[in-house]
């Protein structure tokens, strides 16, 4: 090793031995600051560590140390946090050294059967199923298998393939199967929880594997408080444990070995044919760009926008706003602001407008971006809105929400594209986050 490449060396050690004894995902970075490589770690000081030391290695990771600038990393709250977050970002940023998940179809999802009355939890090689919901994919199926079972001591889902239909289960058992009495089923086989309460809790696990869980606790918390509130004594009860369980889920024990983004599981063709009619446009939408705002702890503002094709995200025309002159948390002021620069600039430069524009939140959002367009001067097809709670779409000029159905492939295409910003955004987020950690610009 050259002199350069020894102080190299010596320097990323001597960083690595800063990091934190705790389990995250760490980003290497080339000469030329782009990721090469997403890897995680148990513990993040050890690992990061091993690629600069003087030892045995084997040729492809001896390769890669050689390639290495510079790294970022972003602690997590357990190992299974680590594992989600590192697919998520292989998935976003496509490093050079991270082979192994560009052919999928060598690699396990996490599949929920959203289309069952009571879904299951499960893995799938294969998006086989267009009313599930996959994650993923994950490097190994033993990973995998751990992680679902450590979530499921958590959301007490259902793994069995018995056909429960109804509001409360066909109740055609008379008591609870093993994993309800080591509680790790909610029991909706013979009627211990109802449709509505176990599909919200898939939905939070759904939350969860899009890393989306700090803001899922803080809902699971005022959900609860309103239980206690009711008299609704176990169902607070029930909440709590979750909440517990997922404040203090590195208390667990490991996944056994380790967002990509949701996927809608849809006919793209068949959704941009719904949209086309419920919002009377003259033809299906070809290109729908989605915005949202990342504004947590009081830290560093940013805005995403993600742009979709036929349906499809189109990751070349992904793009990412630090917020310039909104202070303090005002999200319909940092919405107007990445509005006027995106659609302003457009204008400008006359580009062609996308089809559909979409705001991740309610009637106030999307009432911000209508007048940040109309001060620019654009005036796109359609300007919608799409809050997480309720999954009701709204569109400028229309009093009444849109009348899409859970089950209609319009909206999935809407929640695709409202996921896939609110994703972008928080990744942002966090780089910006280890940035400020590190001291960088």
């Amino acid at each position: 090793m050259t002199g350069v490449g020894e102080a190299r060396r010596e320097r990323l050690l001597a960083q690595a031995r800063e990091l934190p004894d705790a389990p995250g995902v760490y980003l290497m970075r080339g000469g030329d600051g782009g990721e090469i490589y997403v890897g995680k770690a148990k513990r993040l000081r050890r690992r990061v560590a091993s690629y600069f030391q003087k030892r045995e290695r084997r040729y492809k990771d001896l390769a890669l140390a050689e390639k290495i600038a510079d790294f970022e990393y972003v602690e997590t709250d357990s190992e299974l946090e680590a594992f989600l977050l590192e697919s998520r970002l292989i998935k976003d940023l496509q490093p050079r050294y991270n082979v192994m998940l560009k052919n999928t179809d060598r690699y396990p999802f996490i599949e929920v059967t959203w289309g069952e009355d009571f879904p299951r939890v499960i893995t799938a090689w294969r998006k086989e199923n267009p009313d599930s919901r996959y994650f993923g994919p994950f490097v190994g199926a033993g990973d995998i298998r751990g992680a679902i079972s450590m979530l499921q001591r958590i959301f007490r889902f259902r793994s069995c393939r018995f056909d429960i239909r109804g509001e409360v289960g066909d109740r055609f058992r008379r008591r609870g199967c093993l994993n309800y009495s080591i509680k790790r089923c909610s029991g909706p086989c013979f009627g211990k929880i109802g449709r509505e309460e176990y599909r919200r809790r898939i939905a939070g696990l759904s939350r969860f594997l899009c890393g989306q869980k700090r803001d899922l606790v803080e809902d699971l918390r005022r959900d609860m408080d309103a239980a206690a509130k009711e008299l609704r004594f176990e169902e607070a009860a029930e909440l709590r444990d979750i909440v517990h369980s997922l404040a203090t889920i590195n208390r667990h024990p490991d996944i056994d070995e380790s967002l990509a983004p949701f996927n809608p599981g849809t006919d793209p063709e068949k959704g941009l044919e719904a949209l086309r009619t419920a919002l009377d446009l003259k033809s299906p939408p070809r290109r729908i760009e989605g915005i949202d705002i990342a504004n947590l702890m009081g830290g560093e503002v940013v805005g995403s926008l993600v742009s979709f094709l036929d349906g499809m995200p189109f990751k070349d025309g992904y793009r990412r706003y630090r917020i310039r002159t909104v202070e303090g948390q005002d999200d319909f002021a940092c919405v107007a602001e990445v509005v006027r620069r995106r659609y302003g600039r457009m204008a400008a430069e006359g580009a062609e407008l996308p089809d559909i524009i979409l705001i991740d939140g309610g009637r106030g959002q999307l009432g911000s971006a209508e007048t940040a367009l109309r001060d620019v001067g654009i005036f796109p097809a359609a300007l919608m809105s799409l809050a997480k709670a309720e999954e009701t779409p709204f569109l400028a000029g229309r009093a009444d929400p849109v009348p899409l159905s859970r089950r209609n492939a319009g909206l999935k295409i809407l929640m695709h594209v409202r996921d896939e910003s609110h994703r972008f955004a928080q990744h942002y987020h966090h780089i910006l986050r280890r940035k400020a950690m590190f001291g960088e610009k």
